[in-house]
C-alpha cells in the first residue's frame, strides 16, 4: 500500500478537511482505510451522540496508526527530510 495516503488521511483528519478526506475515501487503494474514512464522517455528518462519532474517529486513527508501523517504506519514494 501507499504510505502517503495514510499520512494524508492523518493531515486531513486533523485539520478537518472533510473534503479533501472524502477525495482519499475514493481514490485510495486500501480498503479497510477507505471503510473507516466513510465510517467517520457518515457519523460525524448524522449522528447525534459524541461517543459514536469518537469512537469511529479513534478507529480511523488506530488503523492509520497500525498501517503506518506494517507498511514498508517504498524504496522509489523520496524522503521528505534526512536524519543524517
Amino acid at each position: 500500500m501507499n504510505k502517503v495516503d495514510y499520512d494524508r488521511a492523518l493531515y486531513y483528519t486533523h485539520r478537518s478537511e472533510w473534503d479533501n478526506l472524502l477525495i482519499l475515501m475514493v481514490r485510495t487503494k486500501d480498503q479497510f482505510l477507505s471503510k473507516r474514512i466513510e465510517q467517520f464522517l457518515h457519523a460525524y455528518n448524522f449522528e447525534r451522540d459524541y461517543a459514536v462519532i469518537e469512537t469511529t474517529l479513534y478507529n480511523l486513527l488506530r488503523y492509520i496508526d497500525h498501517a503506518n508501523e506494517t507498511v514498508d517504506p517504498d524504496p522509489n519514494e523520496i524522503p521528505m527530510f534526512s536524519l543524517s
